[in-house]
């Protein structure tokens, strides 16, 4: 076959002409089903008036009920002989008188009116005027339809629906793929792809989707990379002037140099932040390689060193230990920082459904109810809180970061008396 033929053939490219194709098929191939249906089903419909007549036309054309059989016999064979239809002739008490052609089913008891004989065509029994009875075989039927109509109609639908799932399915399918990978997308899995499939608008939508896809992927990864290799080269600078302000340092004021000296560590805490941040976002959906932790060690090491106040009981989980330590020490900072000066209460204590819950506490101002949430954004400052209590807005952020790393998760929550309470949730 030709390219042009094949062209001519082939199932349209448009998704709205498929669509409009399939149900006008659907349509048309029903209206044949139903339309067949009618024709086999047509002879069960109500056919007495006609009976009636036919009785009345038998009753003329017969000899009388007292004529001898011979008689009946030979006017039974003119009349079969013009109708081309088998006869049985039977007589009121329902003996057979006269027959002709291919033998007949039996007159049944049952018959006590004109009417097709057990239900439906082909055979028909007349009753006629003396109450003789004329059992005859409608002329070029000699099967009744295998079903009945309702029936036919009931499997015409299952035969359309079963024969439409396919397609249908097949649409709705590459819609759901589809609709996945959008969603996998989102949720952060930037080299997620969808197979192209076909030629029409959801193939189109596929390749654009990937073609997007594509370049939201490499400028992320551009931008990842160009923030590490910033961070990092920053180091060198950095450790310039640290050491620059230490040979100067015994000519500067006591004030000048503790400045220089804070800005100094709030910058080396900033790239040390940002390359963790790097580090969490370029590994993100890489499986974790966890090993058994003594949180409680852990954590009694990071409370001794800002002198916070620890309950706790024995807990071991599988984790990163150095993220795990990243996250306890950025949460006792962010206490110490932000509590003006109270008192730091930490536990850690296993807690229902097989969890671990750590709780670091102050007696600070707080944070206001509509602020809990915005804080872990990443260089997410307070209304009001000056640059000089320190900090860079990634502290909170890496927490919760490295708590969804160990499938976790970090609240901050009111505290009765003032202050704030940060609670992290792990598995056990």
């Amino acid at each position: 076959m030709s390219e042009r033929k094949r062209g001519l053939l082939a199932w349209p490219n448009h998704l709205y002409l498929r669509i409009y194709l399939a149900v006008i098929i659907s349509l048309a191939i029903a209206g044949v089903l139903v339309a067949t249906a009618w024709r086999w089903n047509a002879d069960y419909r109500q056919i007495g008036p006609s009976l009636e007549s036919f009785a009345a036309i038998a009753a003329d054309v017969l000899p009388p009920a007292d004529a001898s059989n011979e008689e009946q016999q030979r006017a039974l064979s003119r009349w079969q002989s013009r109708m081309r239809t088998d006869l049985t002739l039977y007589s009121a008490d329902r003996q057979v008188i006269a027959s002709i052609g291919r033998p007949l089913p039996p007159l049944d008891e049952s018959q006590t009116s004109s009417g097709w004989m057990d239900g439906g065509p082909p055979v028909f029994a007349v009753k006629l005027p003396d109450d003789r009875w004329l059992v005859g075989e409608r002329p070029g039927r000699r099967r009744a339809p295998p079903f009945s109509f309702s029936t036919t109609l009931i499997l015409i639908g299952l035969v359309i629906g079963i024969g439409c799932y396919p397609v249908v399915r097949r649409l709705t399918g590459r819609l759901e793929r589809l609709k996945t990978s959008v969603e996998a997308l989102g949720a952060g899995q930037l080299s997620t792809r969808i197979p192209v499939e076909g030629r029409d608008e959801v193939a189109s939508l596929a390749a654009s989707f990937n073609r997007s896809a594509a370049r939201i992927e490499a400028l992320v990864d551009a931008q990842k990379a160009l923030l590490a290799n910033a961070s990092h080269e920053l180091r060198s600078p950095l450790a310039r002037i640290s050491m620059a302000a230490e040979l100067m340092a015994g000519d500067a004021q006591p004030a000048l140099r503790d400045e220089l000296k804070r800005n100094i560590a709030e910058l080396d805490q900033l790239i040390d932040e940002i390359l963790l941040a790097s580090r969490l976002d370029a590994t993100a959906g890489n499986e974790q390689v966890f090993t058994p932790v003594d949180l409680t060690a852990l954590v009694a090491e990071e409370c001794a060193r800002v002198e916070a106040e620890l309950e706790t009981e024995a807990v071991e989980l599988q984790g990163d230990a150095r993220l795990l330590r990243r996250m306890v020490r950025n949460l006792l900072e962010n206490a110490r920082r932000y509590g003006n000066g109270t008192p730091i209460e930490v536990r850690l204590a296993h807690s229902a459904g097989g969890k671990v819950c750590l709780q670091v506490c102050d007696g600070g101002p707080g944070v206001p109810a509509g602020e809990r949430e915005n804080i872990f954004a990443p260089f997410y400052r307070l209304t009001g809180a000056s640059e000089r209590e320190g900090g860079v807005g990634l502290g909170l952020s890496l927490v919760r970061q490295i708590a969804q790393r160990h499938d976790g998760e970090v609240v901050c929550t009111g505290r009765a008396g003032g202050g704030s309470c940060f609670e992290v949730t792990l598995p056990a």
